[in-house]
């Protein structure tokens, strides 16, 4: 008696269908380690959103080293800072340099609920200045900055 292998493909024996492979969807392979104890997961957490004082402190700096106009800051600028602006602008260091300045470190401390005083490092080269920033949050719930400081070199 004889048994009669099946085969699902219509090709010759041993060869694999290298278009059905190809049509099947392929899926994301996650990085080792994560994911339920029985195997890795493909579901990503998204990122968290940066709290407002590192958003100011890229915007402001973009600002100071001439990457945007300052009337770009109108709408998010309650006071005197957009006064500020307008004076630190064009006299800062950070403008024209041949290295970009970036912000190397940023921290705030919150004395309300709707009120953050911050500071950030800016690094262009060997340079490093210091930036210190207010934040107010408006009622309709948006941040502004509401003053703006650029530290000096010392000499």
């Amino acid at each position: 008696m004889s048994t009669i292998a099946t085969r699902t493909t219509n090709g010759p024996a041993g060869r694999r269908d290298r278009r059905a492979a190809a049509a099947r969807p392929r899926t994301a392979r996650p990085a080792a380690g994560t994911g339920p104890s029985r195997g890795p997961s493909l579901v990503r957490t998204p990122p968290r959103p940066l709290p407002p004082h590192h958003l100011f402190a890229e915007r402001l700096l973009a600002v100071l080293s001439g990457e945007r106009p300052v009337h770009w800051m109108l709408g998010q600028t309650v006071g005197k800072a957009y006064d500020q602006l307008i004076r630190l602008a064009p006299t800062t260091p950070l403008r024209g340099r041949g290295t970009r300045p970036v912000v190397r470190r940023c921290g705030g401390h919150r004395l309300g609920t709707d009120v953050v005083e911050a500071f950030a490092s800016i690094a262009a080269g060997e340079q490093v200045r210091a930036m210190a920033f207010r934040l107010e949050r408006g009622p309709d719930h948006r941040w502004r900055c509401a003053a703006v400081e650029l530290g000096t070199a010392r000499g």
